[in-house]
């Protein structure tokens, strides 16, 4: 697959939203990021400003999303637009990578947790990099397997999502890097 054929749906947001938008550009990727007014993004490249009633279309109750993930959701405006922004990222890639942290009751941490439950729902291809366990995760048969510590995923959808915590370790980066090595080549690393 050639990496000016290859669409990255992202939010451009701190850390792991902006690497992944980082890579994109190195490689040659195109680049979406959804965001909404007033929210402060890193990435300049490939914004998509979502007005009010685009917003709604990725609308869930937090009640429903605040029992799937076993935590409490506020109904702060910012807080659902976020959400709203994630439906959207996920919606539109055809696999989905996440660098987070799985918890114990399977789901990931943060707000990025609901992009994970999302792909999950919506039947797509999921990988999670644990930064504390150092490693990719594949959600496949209602739980996550590891990756051989020497081998990772392989970007195999033109249309994929790259999104994730704030927080972004160096093995994180080192995880997104890597991942559009393995993809497009490493030839193709500027």
């Amino acid at each position: 697959m050639k990496p000016g054929e290859c669409t990255l749906f992202s939010g451009g947001a701190k850390g792991a939203e902006s690497a992944f938008g980082v890579c994109a550009e190195r490689f040659g990727v195109e680049e979406v990021n959804f965001t909404f007014g007033g929210h402060t993004i890193q990435r300049g490249r490939g914004v998509r400003v979502l007005n009010h009633d685009e917003l709604q279309v990725g609308d869930v109750s937090l009640e429903y999303v605040s029992r799937l993930m076993h935590r409490r959701y506020t109904d702060a405006p910012t807080i659902r637009r976020v959400l709203q922004t994630l439906w959207y990222q996920v919606n539109n890639g055809q696999e989905i990578y996440v660098i987070g942290t799985i918890l114990d009751d399977g789901t990931v941490r943060g707000g990025t947790g609901w992009g994970a439950e999302f792909a999950k729902l919506c039947n797509k291809p999921l990988q999670v990099f644990d930064q504390a366990k150092d490693g990719w995760f594949t959600w496949a048969d209602g739980e996550w397997r590891t990756h051989a510590a020497e081998v990772g995923p392989v970007i195999t959808h033109s249309h994929f999502t790259g999104t994730g915590t704030r927080t972004l370790e160096a093995n994180g980066m080192r995880a997104i890097e890597e991942l559009f090595a393995r993809s497009f080549g490493a030839a193709s690393w500027p």
